[in-house]
């Protein structure tokens, strides 16, 4: 299928597969070509493919996240229920936090 006619979930889906390193929602956008105001967009549909990419290869392929990192104090966000940038650092409240980074990976 021609590129042009791929939702913007399916070519989320295949710059995720096709990447040799995991990608930031900026990076994702950049490669897109879309606003950068469209983070919000991006990270929705990020939530709906890490559903749906278990269901169709049959749990063979998963979306990999490497969680958002506090830039001054170090905490780690490692449990977060849906891809997305936290504002601020529950331990320090500092709001330098790193994005987190995606792949699609195989089991």
């Amino acid at each position: 299928m021609s590129e042009e006619y791929l939702t913007l979930r399916e070519k989320i889906e295949k710059i995720l597969i096709e990447t040799k390193e995991p990608l930031t929602v900026s990076q994702i956008i950049s490669l897109l070509g879309l606003d950068p105001r469209d983070k919000k967009l991006v990270y929705n549909a990020l939530e709906h493919i890490a559903k749906s990419i278990r269901r169709k290869s049959r749990e063979k392929l998963v979306l990999a996240m490497i969680p958002p990192i506090c830039r001054k104090c170090g905490y780690v966000f490692k449990d977060l229920d849906k891809p997305r940038k936290p504002s601020k650092c529950p331990k320090c409240k500092s709001e330098r936090i790193t994005e987190p980074k995606f792949k699609i990976i195989v089991r």
